[in-house]
């Protein structure tokens, strides 16, 4: 009988130890520090022609949202290709949580989505008040980081798994989803995402495909290479300031821009004198 339970007690002991080892492992995969690596170009999604429009409606709006979608748009699109996730939800919990990019948490430490440190973090850390006093919150090196760590954030949660059921084109789907799952205790957080969606379009990034990213960038190949023809085969002329000239005026008369003039010119203001001699690019 004692041999009996000896034996039984030894197999639980070893069981306990399995699963122990099993477990001390799975956390070691989950603290790994994150790859933090800076893309050099990112791909054009026409995010400055989509702004000039947003500013010629009549409908006041935030400039630094306005910068904010500029700079970050083209992050979200390629996330979106990555992990699944609307563009649009990527870029208006940025701009929500990182106060367009200006928080204290966002320009110190490069978190423009608040994700706090949880178990098995083994980045940098950083602490501020949030629900509570002194919260660790996640620090990155990179901007980049921190968009592809939302992505894994959300993509490899299981309370996340309902939203990635849903079409990329129902963002109103996905605000509801991230609030219900967690991920906000602010009872207005969909409604605030949806405003900020709405009031600057940014549905409109959800419609990006890849094969629509190789097109821009074959365009924006094509006509750079144009410019940069075009501006060789152009010889250099000097013109003489006269009375009434002005940098826009000889710009227009010459088919080519102030800044133009003023780089071949050294110029940093626009003032001209008259007999002043001017080289034209």
């Amino acid at each position: 009988m004692r041999s009996k339970l000896f034996l039984l007690a030894f197999c639980m002991l070893f069981l306990a130890s399995c699963s122990s080892s099993r477990t001390t492992n799975a956390k070691k995969r989950n603290q790994s520090k994150p790859n933090e690596t800076q893309i050099k170009k990112l791909p054009s999604v026409k995010q400055s022609q989509h702004v000039k429009k947003l500013e010629k409606g009549n409908k006041p709006l935030n400039k630094y949202t306005l910068q904010y979608i500029k700079k970050y748009a083209s992050l979200a699109v390629l996330e979106m290709h990555k992990y699944k996730i609307p563009a649009s939800i990527t870029l208006a919990q940025g701009v929500l949580e990182s106060g367009n990019g200006r928080s204290e948490l966002a320009s110190k430490s490069n978190n423009h989505f608040g994700i706090k440190c949880h178990t098995g973090w083994k980045g940098g850390r950083v602490y501020h008040d949030d629900d509570e006093k002194g919260e660790c919150f996640r620090k990155y090196k990179y901007v980049e980081t921190s968009y592809k760590d939302h992505s894994e954030f959300l993509s490899g949660r299981r309370r996340y798994a309902s939203l990635f059921k849903l079409r990329k084109s129902d963002y109103k789907g996905w605000a509801k989803g991230l609030k219900k799952a967690g991920y906000a205790t602010d009872k207005k957080y969909p409604k605030k995402l949806i405003k900020i969606i709405e009031d600057y379009k940014l549905y409109e990034f959800d419609k990006f495909r890849e094969k629509d990213l190789k097109k821009i960038k074959k365009e924006t190949k094509r006509s750079q290479a144009k410019a940069i023809t075009s501006s060789k085969k152009r010889p250099r002329q000097n013109y003489k300031v006269k009375k009434g000239d002005t940098l826009y005026s000889i710009a227009r008369k010459f088919k080519t821009t102030i800044k133009n003039l003023k780089d071949a010119n050294n110029l940093s203001t626009n003032n001209l004198s008259i007999g002043q001699q001017l080289t034209i690019k």
